[in-house]
């Protein structure tokens, strides 16, 4: 089923066409998911530090978050 397919619309295409739209919107997304979880693990300590410092003042800046980022400690 072609996730942006409009059923209350007459499609100008055929089958064989919306499965490959959907091969490759699910390519695609597969993709990003696989891009999103590596950057993820790749920077889960960085991501713990940030999250912390969320915890503890609920906002903190650009600037703050760079340091963070960066493997410093903001107070």
């Amino acid at each position: 089923v072609f996730l942006g397919r409009d059923f209350n619309k007459i499609r100008n295409y055929s089958e064989d066409v919306a499965a490959k739209i959907d091969r490759e919107m699910r390519r695609i997304i597969d993709n990003a998911y696989n891009k999103t979880e590596k950057l993820l693990s790749e920077n889960i300590e960085k991501l713990h530090r940030v999250a912390q410092a969320l915890l503890e003042k609920e906002t903190i800046t650009g600037k703050e978050f760079e340091i963070l980022f960066d493997g410093g400690s903001i107070s």
